[in-house]
């Protein structure tokens, strides 16, 4: 049958040609990663900025209950008229209430930055299977050109009713078509038509 370095797996050689062709007409997978992965910036970002913004107001808050809380303290070791007091009371639960409001508003961007957090867990694995992908499109297009290499023939993979290609000679740089038709001709004698064309 020829010298063994020439004897290919026909079917295999389809076979990886057809996930090949698959892979790169399929960017639907690419663009919604893509898509998923700007939003899920744009939401972090935002809730970034609002977490931070709360958390200024909170200490501001917290600044302003200190100083009630002293002049409080203040006024009842000077014995302040009980008017004074209870102005001073209401302007600490005023605070207090302002700050249980920031603690929820708080708490609510907490929950929300860990969903974001958990969102991003999916897109970490999209973007390692679309790694993935793309090593698994360059191994298949690395064993095209070596069957091409080894064999002389580039197969045509537009029609898959048919197996058609080109026979390349390079020493005599020809270039012939071939084509079997998989209606009209048996498998196995296109089979057989193919491995005569490499082993001649």
């Amino acid at each position: 049958m020829g010298d063994s370095s020439k004897n290919v797996d026909v079917e295999q050689l389809i076979a990886y040609s057809d996930d090949l062709v698959r892979v790169l007409k399929d960017k639907r997978d690419i663009n919604s990663f893509t898509q998923c992965l700007e939003h899920s910036k744009s939401l972090r970002s935002s809730c970034d900025s609002d977490f931070n913004q709360l958390q200024s107001s909170l200490q501001d808050y917290q600044k302003k209950i200190d100083v009630c809380k002293k002049k409080t303290e203040e006024a009842k070791s000077e014995v302040a008229a009980d008017a004074e007091i209870d102005l001073l009371q209401k302007e600490l639960e005023v605070e207090i209430e302002k700050e249980n409001l920031l603690m929820d508003e708080l708490r609510r961007i907490n929950n929300e930055i860990n969903d974001l957090e958990l969102q991003s867990i999916p897109i970490q694995e999209r973007r390692q299977a679309l790694k993935k992908l793309e090593q698994d499109e360059m191994r298949a297009e690395r064993m095209l050109s070596l069957y091409a290499s080894v064999t002389n023939i580039i197969p045509n993979l537009d029609d898959q009713s048919k197996i058609s290609g080109h026979i390349v000679d390079r020493e005599k740089k020809v270039v012939e078509r071939f084509e079997f038709d998989l209606t009209k001709i048996d498998p196995v004698d296109a089979c057989n038509g193919i491995w005569k064309m490499i082993s001649s």
